[in-house]
């Protein structure tokens, strides 16, 4: 019988024991989720996404190259991270131009051809595109030309492909014309002439010609801009622009357009380069329809406006002998009269007065002088 109690207090001691470390850890564990609830960590930097694909591959034919873009990655990792993108591979699939359009990745990777690659300086230097071109051997059969691209890893890790360009080449381009150097320059116009292209580029005549399209530059451009100066394709040797400003410098080039597969225009490549730095060498009319109204004291003279715009004002002339040299008469004013009047208060009752004026433009370039109008002061 005593044994049995033995047991007993030994179960009931055991068993309290127990509830109270049951009781002590759901306090611990209380305990440290209030704490932990009030505990401030410093924040975790946000995880840098790399892009590691591109939907905007796009292209154009020009010549006998294929010119390929598409928007340079906004960041890349650093050169030791497993997100940086060390180069973009360029890849290309010669077909016939009735193959069935879709093709899976599996098969493009099969079938296609590293043609180049975009190294990971030129990433890291790009603007906010990355081009590449590809120049073709244009002959043989009409051919359909697959373009992708995929970004590669510091691990050599390949993404996946970018979106599938594809191009149907022409091989009947007209070659680029010859420009004529200088250009011919006036006050309002630059003339740009050239020589017609007397073959295609793959030796082929009559010559696949639409017209020419003109593009200008200016030292503060990188690159030609892809929307030509002309509003419709020119069909002459010659073009005239007025748009230009005086005192900067210009490289114009011009490129032969041809009729393309599938009715598309293709342009050839550049042209040679016809450099013009315009000046305004050019003085502007003479002042005319002079008038003069006399009142005692003063003799005030009236006139129009130059038609030139960039007339800065006038100088006004004065002599009492019509006979004596221009150069050697009185100059009225010391800064340029802006308005199309002036007031000679300086006159003396019952003297004859005659007057002449020059127009100056902004480059300084003065006009020649005016008719010579006189009066006598009341």
């Amino acid at each position: 019988m005593k044994a049995k109690v033995g047991r007993h207090k030994a179960l009931y001691r055991h068993k309290s024991f127990s509830r109270s470390l049951l009781l002590a850890f759901c306090f611990l564990f209380f305990l440290s989720l209030h704490l932990g609830c009030g505990v401030r960590r410093n924040p975790l930097p946000p995880i840098e996404r790399i892009p590691q694909r591109t939907e905007l591959l796009s292209g154009v034919q020009r010549g006998n190259r294929v010119l390929l873009s598409w928007p340079a990655p906004q960041r890349n990792a650093p050169p030791e991270s497993v997100q940086s993108i060390q180069r973009i591979d360029i890849f290309r699939l010669a077909e016939r131009p009735e193959d069935p359009l879709p093709l899976t990745e599996d098969e493009f990777a099969a079938r296609s051809t590293l043609i180049g690659s975009v190294t990971y300086e030129t990433i890291q230097n790009s603007g906010d595109t990355l081009t590449y071109i590809d120049t073709l051997e244009l002959a043989g059969q009409p051919t359909r030309l697959r373009y992708a691209l995929r970004y590669v890893n510091a691990s050599g890790q390949r993404a996946s492909f970018s979106n599938f360009l594809l191009i149907e080449p022409a091989a009947r381009i007209a070659e680029p014309p010859v420009l004529i150097a200088p250009a011919e320059e006036t006050e309002t116009s630059i003339t740009i002439r050239w020589r017609p292209p007397t073959a295609n580029i793959d030796g082929s005549t009559p010559v696949n010609l639409l017209g020419y399209n003109v593009y200008r530059t200016s030292p503060s451009q990188t690159e030609i801009s892809q929307t030509p100066i002309n509003n419709a394709l020119v069909n002459g040797t010659e073009y005239v622009d007025k748009s230009f400003q005086s005192g900067e410098q210009y490289n114009y080039i011009v490129r032969s357009v041809s009729l393309g597969t599938g009715g598309a225009q293709v342009e050839s490549l550049n042209s040679n380069v016809v450099a013009v730095a315009p000046r305004d060498r050019f003085a502007p009319t003479a002042p005319t329809s002079i008038t003069i109204a006399a009142a005692p004291g003063r003799l005030s003279l009236f006139y129009p406006a130059n038609p030139e715009r960039d007339v800065a004002g006038y100088q006004i002339y004065r002599s009492l002998d019509p006979a004596l040299p221009k150069e050697r008469w009185t100059k009225l004013n010391d800064a340029l009269v802006t308005r199309t009047t002036f007031q000679d208060d300086t006159v003396e009752s019952g003297k004859k007065y005659y007057y002449y004026l020059v127009a100056v433009d902004t480059s300084g370039n003065v006009s020649a002088p005016s008719e010579v109008v006189s009066e006598t002061a009341p």
